[in-house]
């Protein structure tokens, strides 16, 4: 089964580019303090290095 991680948007997006907007929201997170579980593939965790200054992550355990 594949990892999957948590992903916390913990900075506002106020005054950043839409570039890193975009990439916000395609994660799934709308504002501050809001958390979503994805799956730990290529594409999300190079859309979460992309604004790893704004996003925290950490590992969830499978059940």
């Amino acid at each position: 089964m594949a990892k999957r991680i948590e992903i916390k948007l913990v900075r506002g997006l106020a005054g950043r580019s839409k570039r890193e907007k975009a990439t916000v929201r395609s994660l799934g997170l709308r504002k501050p303090g809001q958390t979503v579980v994805r799956e730990a593939d290529p594409c999300t965790l190079g859309m979460v290095k992309a604004v790893s200054h704004l996003v925290s992550v950490k590992e969830v355990e499978e059940v």
